[in-house]
This record gives C-alpha cells, structure tokens and sequence, in this order.
C-alpha cells in the first residue's frame, strides 16, 4: 500500500507491531510512523506505544487528523450555494463529532465480564400486556407518530431505485402496504396518524415521485432526509469528494446508517413541529418488515404506565432468538443500563458467546419506541452517545475508503426507564433476500388492511427455513421467472434450491425439500408435483412440444 507523507493520524494503535515504542517526542515522529498508526487504527489493531511520551503523541495525532479533516469539510462547504451553507454546514458538523468520536474510541465499547443479567422486568412478555379499550386507543394514536427508514436501494435484490418500492404481494410495494396500514388505521378511528419517511439521498427523488399517487387518500405523509457524509480516503483518512455537488459523484457520499434518524429528524423541523402539536411517541422501523405495524398494545405500554411506574422513554421490539438469528444484535444490561449489543462490537474471543442461543435469548427487530420529548432532550443535552460502525468498503476507482456510521437502537442506553417487549415472530418479518420474499409471496400469507396475516391453516407457528441459490435466484426478475407460481408451502418445514431450477404450477412442498441441479444440469419441477420430504438432484427437464 502506498502512504502520503504528512498524513493525518489515528490514535489507539500507536504502536509498531514488530518493535514497539517507548518514549515518543511527538516532533520527532517521522511522517510515515503516522501513517503506519493510521492503517493500524482502521484494520482494527490494538497495540500502542508504552512509555511517557505515549499518550501525548496519541493525542496530537488525533488534533491533528481531526484538524485536516475539518480544513477539507470547510473548503467542501465553500463550493456550496450559500443558500444551502447552513444545512449542509450542520451535516458537516455532525461528521466531524462522529469522525472525533471514532478517533476517541479505544477497544471494544463493552467489558465483557461487567455485561450483568437481564435483571427482572427487563424484557416483558408481549402476551401479558393490555389491551386497550376504543376510546384509550382513539386518544393514544392521537399522539403517536409512524416512522420508517426509507434510506435503503434495492440493488442487492437487482432492482434500481428505492427497495420500498419493490412488489413484494399483489403487486403492491413495502410503500404501498405501509401505507394502507396507516389509512386503516385513521379511518377506523377517525384520527391522523402522520406516516414519515427518512430517505436518504439515494432514495429521495424516486419516493417524492411516488407518493403523489398517495395524495387521495387519508394519511399525510411527510419526508426527510438522513445526512450525507463524505466517504473518507483509508490511507489519509481525508474526504475523496472535492465538491459538496453530490450528483457530481455520488460515489464519494453516503447515508450513515440509520442512527442518524434522531439529529436529522430534529434539523428538518418535524421533531418540533410533532411536539407541538402534542404527539408523544414514534414508532420506527424499518420498511421491508413487512411484520412492523402500529401494535395498540404497545402503545397502551408507553402512554399509561402501571402505577408506581414512569413511561419508558424507550421500547425495544425484541424477539425469540434462532439459529437463522445469531449474528443480530442482542439487549444486555450494562452499567445498570438496557443497551444493544451488536456483533461488530464483541471481542472475537466471545463471538461464540454472543451467538449462543442460551445465552442470549433475544435479537433486537428494529422496532424501536420512542418519547419524542426525550430525544429532543439528549440532543439538546448532546448526550446521544451511540457506537461508531467503521464500514469498510473498496469503490470501482480503485479507493479503499471508510464509512463511519450509527445504528439507531444504540441509542437505548441514553434513555430513561427502557424496556425490552419479547414480541411474536410475525413482528418480524424482513425481506432482505428473494428466499424472504418466497415466503411473502406464499399461501402462508394473507393481505388484511395492508398487513400480512400467518393462515390459520399453518399448523406451526415458525416459518419454514427457505435457502435459495445466489447464482439463480438472488435478483427479483430472475426469481420470478423460474416460478410460474409460488409453490403451496402450508406444511414446508424447510427448502433448499441449488443451481438451475423452475417450478410448474401448483407444486406442493411439505416437510424438507433439497432441489440440487448441478453445473451443467437444469430441473423442471412438473406442475402439479408434490414433493414430501424429497431430496431432488440430477437433470429433470420438461420440454415444450
């Protein structure tokens, strides 16, 4: 790897691996040990120098990266329309507190050996709480807020253009079913639940297009956009972008991951504008779960608390955790907090801890509630403290570059009086791969005011386990084209699709299912097959005459 001399310097792993250091004079360092100390910070080592003169340089290379880093956020500034200086100036300021944040982080952000047990009422059993009479829910939903993260591109299913637009049931989009939800709900209350949406700058254009046809009906929609932060050089830890014109190349940008929702939710002028009107809560979640609706029961929780009990300012969706489910973050008690813990923060000594189903029993769905006064609280007070994820990632250009991001459940830790709801699994249902959207697409489902309902003719309360081929099933188009319809899977345990593959009409799958074809081999599964626990492997090919 090439270095630039004079480059700016990370902190933590000031040591060099082969010799090690003493006693640093900070105007003594040779530009190139900066660099080295640099590299050594965004690989993720550990070691630093001993001796006196160690932490001092430590804290004169984070100065001075942190000084650079701020000259080139500047002289970006300086290329935008004065018109937009202030907002972008914000967005600016909130990257060089994140970038100050990960030169300040040393190690992992917990001790493993302080995390302590869920202590009692930590997590509550959404099967015991309340619910709620007609006249409390027409009162609560006047105070509450929908949120979803609308950030996200569907490029890793194939599809161009925001994922919220995919057709994931009858032809209509996760934007489409979010929608009919909330218009449910408004019109059979008589009330005005707003439906918020935070884009991002890849996904704005596309949704302010399409939520025009959305005008007619009873739900107000109002957008906002998460920041737009630099990507930054690995080897000088500078921005590569050399204009704040993010259509000159969009590649030099990016959203930074969903905690960002609390800050730039604030600066678009809608935290206040809620509060003001008299809305308390925010439900947020992510728009391709198709299982994240607005729970009554929920709400009942955080609007009337039992007595002798304060509202808790923050509720996380959490629910049973699975083998399919062990990397996902978990909720641990630490420092006498409720926090998240996600699986980029575990010492790799205890990752096989961490996804131990026993041990950790939940994983966090990203359903998240959350007092609208006490977010504008934190802000004000700037003690939303929440883990930096350093993102690497290596661009056509030939770049390795970093993205410092936030997720926005880490920010449990900096509320009060947070609870974990354990809620059912159909509350959590992602379509993040096309075997998610199988399942969607199936007779497990049936569509009810733009909400998924599990058949009751399903005998199990868990979905089957589907694992498709990446080489021919991994984009949306491709997917479809090898189903002529969705297979019946009321009695499917589990499937597994390897190589090329399709499936006739009305094709029944029940129990386990193993379809291999190999390289060079083609299956047609005929219409009208039932397969029952039947592995399939070798050449079947139906042909048309």
């Amino acid at each position: 790897m090439v270095l630039k001399p004079n480059s700016p310097t990370l902190d933590e792993n000031n040591g060099n691996s082969e010799k090690g250091y003493t006693t640093i004079n900070v105007g003594e360092v040779e530009p190139h040990l900066s660099n080295v100390l640099l590299i050594q910070k965004v690989k993720g080592h550990q070691r630093v120098p001993s001796g006196s003169g160690a932490q001092e340089f430590k804290e004169n290379t984070k100065r001075d990266a942190l000084r650079q880093l701020q000259h080139e956020l500047d002289k970006l500034l300086e290329t935008a329309h004065e018109t937009r200086q202030p907002l972008i100036k914000k967005q600016y300021d909130g990257f060089a507190t994140l970038f100050e944040r990960f030169l300040q982080e040393e190690g992992p952000s917990v001790d493993w050996n302080r995390i302590e047990k869920l202590p009692e009422g930590a997590v509550i059993n959404h099967q015991d709480l309340l619910e709620p009479s007609t006249d409390e829910i027409v009162s609560m939903l006047k105070k509450l807020v929908v949120v979803k993260l609308n950030g996200g591109l569907g490029t890793s299913m194939g599809c161009h253009g925001p994922k919220s637009v995919i057709p994931v049931r009858s032809d209509l989009t996760f934007l489409d079913l979010t929608v009919q939800q909330i218009e449910h709900l408004n019109k059979k209350y008589k009330v005005d639940v707003p439906l918020v949406l935070m884009n991002s700058f890849n996904t704005d254009e596309d949704t302010q297009k399409i939520i025009r046809k959305y005008q007619g009906l009873q739900v107000k929609i109002y957008t906002f956009n998460q920041s737009c932060y630099p990507r930054i050089n690995r080897d000088t830890l500078l921005p590569l972008a050399t204009t704040s014109d993010v259509n000159k190349n969009m590649e030099h940008w990016y959203p930074p991951g969903h905690g960002d929702f609390y800050e730039s939710f604030r600066n678009s002028g809608l935290l206040g504008k809620f509060l003001d009107e008299g809305r308390q809560y925010c439900f947020i979640s992510n728009i391709d779960n198709l299982g994240a609706t607005v729970d009554l029961n929920i709400l009942d929780l955080v609007l009337h608390p039992q007595p002798g009990k304060e509202s808790p300012e923050f509720v996380m969706e959490v629910t049973d955790k699975t083998r399919a489910d062990v990397k996902g973050g978990t909720l641990i008690y630490y420092e006498n907090k409720l926090r998240l813990l996600e699986i980029a923060q575990v010492p790799k000594e205890h990752v096989d801890d961490f996804k131990s189903v026993k041990t950790f029993k939940f994983f966090n769905t990203n359903n998240l509630w959350a007092n609208l006064s006490a977010i504008e609280r934190v802000l004000d007070e700037k003690t939303l403290n929440m883990e930096v994820i350093i993102n690497h990632k290596h661009l056509d250009t030939g770049h390795n570059v970093i993205q410092l991001e936030t997720a926005v459940g880490a920010a449990m830790k900096c509320f009060n009086g947070c609870v974990g709801v354990n809620v059912p699994r159909s509350r959590f249902l992602p379509v993040k791969k096309t075997s998610d959207l199988m399942l969607v697409m199936s007779n497990l489902y049936s569509l009810k005011n733009g909400s998924l309902v599990m058949s009751p003719q399903r005998m199990f309360p868990t979905t089957p386990l589907i694992k498709l081929g990446d080489n021919h099933f991994s984009k949306v188009k491709e997917f479809l084209n090898r189903f002529a319809n969705i297979p019946d899977m009321l009695e499917l345990d589990h499937l597994t699709v390897s190589g090329d593959v399709t499936f006739g009409r009305n094709v029944s799958l029940k129990g386990t299912v193993i379809i291999i074809a190999n390289h060079g081999d083609r299956i047609d599964i005929p219409s009208g097959a039932n397969l029952e626990n039947k592995i399939v492997s070798g050449n079947l090919r139906i042909l048309d005459h």
